[in-house]
């Protein structure tokens, strides 16, 4: 493998294109269990026939895990919207298309999307009382069964060269309700700054699914909670400030 050509640099990972191929590589401290996890989730979502790279193989470089996958050439959606900002409407609408077409698929074998923010919360750095008025609502919201990404943001979609959508990185997804999806996404327009994309997001995927904005907005300080255990100091205490937003009726 020709690993000189470097195409992403992310924590405790690095990726790199080899022709037609596309490898992850992990650190090699990094859990076996969680890359044979994310092999084993793009895998089952290859089976739903979405637009994603499909995976070649799963093996050791040097010592270390990688992922090894198709290389899909293009450019990310992310890409597209910074240089072409008078159609970044146009490129939202094409975003959120894109999210319920993934939702409307189910992906039985995936872990469940409660499950894992039960998880997470427990370990989330707030009081008890907290935590348990979070697994408190968590039990109470809906529970469903729909494919969700986990990380569903512009920089995870790539436009091919013939114009085809693909979908990456599916280290995160899961089953459950597409509303907790949905309230990961608009929380991670604002972690990049964007808050004006965020509500252009939240108002765009509401009307296409015809769910109520405050149903969403209740999954948001559940959503918080469960994602703050990941990322640096900055983004737990912009995530921590969303745990005890107000209700919304």
């Amino acid at each position: 493998m020709n690993l000189e050509r470097v195409i992403a640099v992310r924590t405790a990972k690095t990726v790199y294109r080899d022709g037609n191929q596309c490898i992850k590589i992990f650190d090699s401290d990094y859990s076996k269990a969680d890359v044979l996890n994310e092999a084993l989730n793009q895998a089952r979502v290859e089976e739903t026939r979405l637009n994603i790279p499909k995976i070649i193989e799963v093996t050791t470089i040097e010592g270390k895990w990688a992922i090894v996958s198709e290389y899909i050439k293009g450019k990310t959606l992310a890409q597209l919207m910074q240089d072409e900002p008078d159609k970044k409407d146009e490129y939202l609408e094409m975003f959120v298309n894109l999210q319920l077409e993934v939702q409307s698929k189910t992906c039985s074998m995936l872990n469940k999307l409660k499950d894992k923010m039960n998880r997470k919360i427990s370990q989330a750095d707030l009081d008890a009382t907290t935590r348990y008025d979070l697994h408190t609502r968590l039990e109470g919201m809906p529970k469903h069964n729909k494919l969700c990404h986990g990380d569903f943001n512009p920089s995870n979609i790539i436009i091919a060269e013939d114009g085809t959508p693909y979908i990456l990185d599916w280290s995160h997804a899961t089953q459950g309700n597409a509303s907790a999806d949905a309230a990961r996404t608009y929380l991670l327009f604002w972690l990049n700054g964007d808050i004006d994309a965020a509500e252009k997001y939240l108002y765009l995927f509401c009307d296409k699914s015809n769910t109520p904005r405050n149903y969403v907005q209740k999954w948001l300080p559940i959503v918080a909670a469960s994602q703050s255990v990941k990322g640096n100091e900055k983004e737990r205490e912009f995530l921590l400030s969303w745990v005890n937003v107000v209700d919304y009726e």
